[in-house]
């Protein structure tokens, strides 16, 4: 192992520890930060592993937590578990084959546009209501930002995800993307078949908007590492395929 791998897994696992240990308090990474006088962005990147800390701020940080010193170091660096996106529009399969993948790989699935309602204090529908499409970009490229994926995720991501370059870029930057394709008729009968009828019933033309906007993001949802073609598979057999497709 290089000394630049080392150091890579010691940052990772300093970061996990101090982020265990704000968490097991109920604390927020601002309240740390002002406890221990870092700054809150600075604070994010140790947490994630990507802070040149000095052992004189960890000193700090033990102090504001309460904690030896040394009990920083205690959480070993293990291997490092996948990021997995999973990107596609609504009736991809994402949520379901998401948590299953995850499941699998024993991390945790992180639905992003829940954050990002958690964030907002609003559900999707009302965040573009009331605030536009260019506020839930921000958001969720800020959400996706604050995430701590050092030890690895599944994350499902919004289907619109991919038209805002610098958030998909950013996400390309920290994880495995994966696009779910199917046909514009699997994601409308899923959709059907979760019991939402509300897309047939309030849209007549409903179908034929879903195949343009499909034809519209190909090419986006196109750039992701893998693609998986999920129209003739089930769930159990995406997620195999998938952990098949990641483990080559």
């Amino acid at each position: 192992m290089s000394a630049t791998h080392r150091r890579t897994e010691l940052l990772a696992g300093i970061g996990a520890e101090v982020r265990a240990l704000r968490e097991s308090r109920g604390w927020t990474q601002r309240t740390l930060a002002e406890a221990s006088g870092l700054s809150g962005r600075y604070l994010a990147q140790l947490e994630a592993g990507q802070a040149n800390v000095s052992v004189e701020r960890l000193a700090d940080l033990a102090e504001a937590l309460e904690v030896e010193l040394t009990s920083l170091f205690e959480h070993a660096p293990g291997p490092q578990q996948p990021v997995i996106a999973l990107l596609g529009v609504r009736g991809a399969g994402k949520s379901s084959v998401g948590r299953r993948l995850a499941a699998r790989l024993s991390v945790p699935f992180i639905e992003l546009d829940q954050l990002i309602e958690r964030a907002a204090g609003l559900k999707l529908a009302e965040i573009f209501e009331l605030h536009g499409e260019a506020y839930y970009r921000r958001l969720a490229r800020e959400v996706l930002q604050g995430l701590h994926l050092v030890g690895g995720a599944v994350v499902a991501t919004g289907g619109s995800l991919v038209n805002d370059r610098e958030t998909y870029h950013l996400l390309k930057r920290r994880a495995t993307t994966v696009w779910l394709r199917a046909r514009p008729e699997d994601h409308w009968n899923r959709v059907i078949q979760q019991g939402d009828r509300r897309p047939m019933a309030e849209h007549p033309e409903a179908l034929h908007e879903l195949r343009a906007l499909m034809t519209a993001r190909a090419s986006l949802y196109a750039e992701a590492d893998h693609t998986i073609d999920t129209s003739s598979l089930s769930i159990d057999d995406t997620v195999s395929r998938l952990a098949a497709t990641l483990a080559a």
